[in-house]
C-alpha cells in the first residue's frame, strides 16, 4: 500500500468509527447500576418490613425477582434497548447473567427444545459456571489443606 492509500484508509476508518464520551458513558452506567441496586434494595425492604421475612429469605426473594425481571425484559426485547443506553451499568452480575442465559435460550428456541435451547442455553454463561465451580473447589481445597496443617 502506498502512502496515499494509507492516508485515505485512515480517514475512512476515522469517519466510520463511532466516538464516545467516556465520562457520559460512565455516568449512565453509574446511574443505571444504581437504579438496579435501588430496585433490589426496595424488594429486600419490602420482604423484611411488609412480608415479615427474615434477612436470608428476603435476600433470596430479591435475587429471584431481579432475575425474573431481567428475563422478562430480555424476552420482550427491552433489555438490549436499555443496555444500549446504560452500557455496563446493567451488567450487575445477577441481571447480566440472567440476560445472557435467557438471550441464548430465546435465540436458539427455533432449533427445538433439545438441540436448540438445551444445547445452547449455557453458551455464554457456561464458562462463568465452570470457572465459578472450579474456583469454589480450589478455595475449598486450600481451606481443607489449611485446616489439616493447622494454618487456621
Amino acid at each position: 500500500m502506498d502512502e496515499k492509500s494509507k492516508k485515505q484508509y485512515n480517514q475512512y476508518v476515522e469517519s466510520v468509527t463511532p466516538t464516545h464520551n467516556l465520562f457520559l458513558q460512565m455516568l449512565k452506567a453509574f446511574i443505571a447500576g444504581g437504579i438496579v441496586c435501588v430496585v433490589g434494595q426496595i424488594i429486600y425492604n419490602l420482604g423484611i418490613f411488609y412480608f415479615h421475612l427474615d434477612k436470608l429469605s428476603a435476600s433470596n426473594w430479591c435475587s429471584l425477582i431481579l432475575v425474573l425481571l431481567s428475563v422478562i425484559l430480555t424476552a420482550t426485547g427491552l433489555y438490549p434497548i436499555i443496555t444500549k443506553f446504560a452500557g455496563a451499568g446493567l451488567l450487575v452480575p445477577i441481571t447480566g447473567f440472567a440476560n445472557s442465559v435467557a438471550s441464548a435460550a430465546i435465540e436458539f428456541k427455533k432449533e427445538g427444545q433439545v438441540f436448540g435451547v438445551g444445547a445452547k442455553i449455557f453458551t455464554i454463561a457456561g464458562p462463568v459456571i465452570l470457572y465459578g465451580i472450579f474456583s469454589s473447589w480450589a478455595l475449598g481445597l486450600v481451606y481443607w489443606i489449611g485446616k489439616c496443617f493447622g494454618w487456621w
